[in-house]
Parts: C-alpha cells; structure tokens; sequence
C-alpha cells in the first residue's frame, strides 16, 4: 500500500466522532475578557483539559481501540508515552474491556504515571536517554502477540485526534464565527494533522500553526525545509509530552501541505503561560498543554485583531512543577 492511500481523510474523522459518541467528552470552546485583552484578539479556548483522562489523547486512544477485533482484544495493547497517551489508552483499554502495558520514561510525572497504573495498565519503565522505547514496546508486542499502539503516526490515532478539530470548527460555524488562526501544540504531530483535516473541510481559511518548545521546533524547522528535520540530541524542555524527536510520517505528509507554518516558544514563556491561566482563567495547564497560550502570549503570530483559537490540549501536571510555575 502506497504512503499516500494510508492518509486518513476527513470522512474518517466523521467516522471516529461516531464511534466516541457518548465515551469521549465534547469540550467547550471558551471566551475570556483577560485573554482577549492580553493578545490583543479574539480568542476562543478548545479547553481539552476538561476531556476525560485530561487530554485530547484519549480521543485517538479510543478510536484505535474499539476497533480491535476480539481476538486482539484479548491479546491486548501495548503503548509507549510520557504520560497522556498512556493515560488514553489506558483508560480505552478499561472501557473496551483489554489488557495494556504502556512503556514508560523513568523521568515522567508522577502524576501521569499513577493516574496510568490506576486505569489499571502495567507499566514498563525505560530510561529515555538511552534506551528506544519504539524498541522495548516492540519487543513486548512481538513476545505477547499484542497489538502495538502507537501515540500518533497511525491514522486511526490521527482520526480520532481530529474530532477535536471537527468540534471547534463546527461549534464556530453554529456561533457565526470563522478563525483566521489557530495554534496547537505538537509533538509527533498527530493532533495538528487531525485538525488540519477537519478545519481543510470546514474551515479552509484559517491558518494553521504548530506551537513546540525551543529545542524541538522540528515541525517549524521541517515545514520551513519542505522535509523532515530531526532535533538536535540532548536538548531539554518542562514540557515533557512535546519530546518526539522529529515530526511522524504520516502526520508530516498530512501537515506539510496544510500549516502556515510553526513557531516555538522558551520554558520561561511557557511557565508564565501556565501561571496566567490559572490566575486569569482558572485552568490547569500542564507545560505541553500551555505552549499554545505561550505562542499567542508572546506574540508568535500574527493574532492582533484577529479571531484566534488555541488548543489547550493537557492539565496533567505534577504538583511541584505547577508549585514552581505560579510562584515564579
């Protein structure tokens, strides 16, 4: 099968939407008074914080899963994450009735890795630095004859991911509203690519960004060069559910074609970020949650005057981090 028939396409993110009816949560798109004076724009807020497990993650997670058939239902699934696929396929894994083991970086948070484990997965810890999780989590799937799942170059993933898209596009046109921007977080770049298929079909116009964290702007440096462009090794950033090293292969040919182009933001703006939200919009963001925010905060792109939504995609923060992040 060649590259381009494995695309997903819009239809099948209509398809995943039908199928997380009734299991995943239809977030909100919020306005607030302090965000639109602080950017200067017209800001509507796709808040995936409120989604069930607290990211957009379980959309894909259970679009992939409640598709296995039943002998691969019983074999079971096996993952690798930092902490918010983890946690969505997991808890799909529960609700569909099959066992999960999630390969795991030592350094995640803790509160990622007990929220995984109390979903009732088996977790495999592995140390990021030196060891492939791709590798480990291959091992596993080959030994227990599982299926292997990954986090966003899958174009059921990249379905499921994409009814987030489908719902602020469609919320927008029910409230007379069109977006001339949009920003999101990226990591693999599964959730860009679903929402960039739903708002090509709904909302052509709009602009479409990447948001990542300084030192893993592979997406911005990719779309500049027309091509896959890896990040340099050893780099380091809070925001640890924006750590792929270079932007997947499917969600690449899908985004490329689709973004206006991507930006990056430091760990002080994405810090302060977090801080706003909570004190101004009374959201927990997590670090790889608020680097959208960051972008718009900062100033990043064009937004001035403009209707902007921002994707706030995670709040699964560890304690002391978020301690860190309101008292700076």
């Amino acid at each position: 099968m060649s590259r381009l028939a494995r695309l997903p396409a819009f239809s099948d993110i209509q398809a995943a939407a039908e199928r997380l009816r009734g299991a995943a949560v239809v977030t909100p798109l919020l306005r607030f008074e302090a965000l639109d004076a602080a950017a200067g724009a017209r800001v509507f807020v796709k808040a995936e914080v409120l989604q069930r497990t607290g990211s957009f993650k379980f959309r894909g997670a259970f679009n992939r899963l409640v598709q296995l058939s039943a002998d691969e239902r019983r074999a079971g699934v096996v993952a690798f994450s930092s902490g918010n696929h983890a946690q969505g396929v997991a808890a799909a894994a529960g609700l569909v009735g099959c066992p999960a083991v999630i390969v795991m970086p030592s350094d995640a948070p803790a509160v990622k890795v007990e929220a995984t484990r109390a979903y009732g997965a088996e977790i495999v810890s592995y140390d990021r630095f030196t060891e492939s999780r791709e590798a480990i989590a291959a091992r596993i799937a080959s030994e227990r004859g599982a299926v292997l799942v990954p986090s966003y170059d899958d174009p059921h993933i990249i379905a499921g991911q994409g009814t987030a898209g489908l719902e602020a596009a469609s919320e927008l046109a029910a409230q007379g509203e069109r977006a001339e921007v949009l920003l999101c977080p990226a990591s693999g770049g599964g959730l860009m690519a679903g929402v960039a298929l739903a708002f090509e079909a709904l909302s052509p116009a709009t602009q479409l960004y990447t948001v990542e964290p300084a030192g893993f702007d592979d997406h911005a440096r990719s779309l500049a060069a027309g091509a896959p462009v890896a990040n340099a090794p050893g780099a380091r950033s809070v925001c640890d559910a924006l750590l792929a090293a270079e932007p997947g292969r499917l969600t690449f040919a899908i985004n490329r074609p689709r973004l206006a182009g991507g930006v990056s933001v430091s760990d002080a703006e994405t810090l302060a970020a977090m801080r706003f939200a909570f004190r101004h919009l009374k959201l927990v963001l997590e670090p790889g949650g608020a680097v959208a925010f960051a972008a718009l905060l900062a100033r990043r792109v064009p937004a001035k005057g403009r209707t902007v939504v921002v994707i706030a995609s995670g709040g699964n923060v560890d304690a002391a981090l978020y301690a860190e992040a309101l008292a700076a």
